[in-house]
């Protein structure tokens, strides 16, 4: 869990501290209480970024086995109430693609999507100059989108000759991970850097795999909504190899669907300041607050 103080787009103080485990909503949301009350005086609201669908500032979690008996927690209110402050709940990667649209690699731009690739595969979109929120929590979920299954088992559907699994089940470090295994690699950092070595076929097969399948579904979402300009976050995202392999798979699809594919700016921050950002925007439409710095906790 990390909070910290953000003002200008930039952070100017954090906090850390471990997660609870088990990681049930009343450890974690006491323990997050706790980090940030040291910052929250100086605090102008309250940006909450939290893994899990979350809307009208509750949250479900996507990865119940990660985090245990989180279904519809009054994430926005209780933290809000903890520490005195005027709060507002995002999904991680929805607070990291505001922080990159109105901070870093997505400025200037009108429709941008922020992508993360790391343990799992996340994303936001920003529509017109606006976060794109959906009412149930589930906008942008990118890493649940269907690709063929070519690493896991996946569900057959009538009509086609391959069984579909989650975009993220074929992309992720955790899916790059298993395939380090399988092909005598003690993990997906060690299989990334041989595939970027360049005398590694299989480790080379396996990276453009997830690359080409991330450029495959950016291109979909361009050609659906327009976007102009994505950049890549994450352990894997951010990594020169994987944004050229990107490009490079991009290449093959029409000029209209392939938008300008960068790396995120803020890095692990992203979400800090994004978070931190979409509270005080909120805080100052809603109530007329000063411009003071806002705060951010991810648990």
């Amino acid at each position: 869990m990390r909070a910290a103080l953000v003002e200008g787009g930039r952070v100017t103080e954090r906090l850390q501290a471990s997660t609870p485990r088990p990681a049930t909503p009343e450890a974690v949301l006491a323990a997050a209480a706790e980090l940030a009350s040291p910052l929250a005086a100086r605090a102008g609201a309250l940006g909450i970024a939290c893994a899990g669908a979350v809307a009208g500032g509750r949250v479900t979690a996507t990865a119940t086995h990660t985090f245990p008996g989180w279904t519809d927690i009054a994430l926005q209110d209780t933290l809000g109430t903890a520490l005195g402050l005027n709060a507002r709940a995002l999904n991680d990667a929805r607070a990291a693609a505001w922080g990159e649209y109105a901070a870093g690699a997505g400025r200037g731009t009108q429709e941008f999507m922020f992508v993360t690739v790391s343990t799992g595969v996340g994303g936001g979109l920003v529509l017109g100059g606006q976060l794109h929120l959906a009412g149930n929590g589930l906008d942008a979920e990118l890493g649940f989108v269907s690709v063929p299954a070519a690493w896991q088992p996946g569900h057959a559907v009538p009509g086609l000759p391959y069984a579909l699994g989650p975009l993220e089940f074929e992309t992720s470090g955790t899916a790059l991970g298993v395939q380090a295994g399988r092909a005598g690699y003690p993990d997906a950092r060690a299989l990334c850097d041989a595939a970027e070595g360049g005398e590694a076929p299989e480790a080379e097969a396996a990276y453009a795999h997830s690359a080409a399948l991330v450029a495959w579904k950016i291109a979909d979402v361009a050609a659906l909504l327009g976007v102009t300009r994505v950049a890549l976050g994450g352990s894997v995202g951010l990594r020169a190899g994987y944004l050229t392999r990107v490009r490079g798979a991009l290449a093959a699809f029409p000029e209209r669907y392939r938008p300008e594919v960068v790396h995120a700016e803020l890095g692990a921050d992203a979400g800090l300041i994004g978070a931190a950002l979409w509270a005080g925007r909120e805080a100052l439409q809603t109530a007329g607050a000063g411009g003071r710095p806002a705060t951010e906790l991810t648990p």
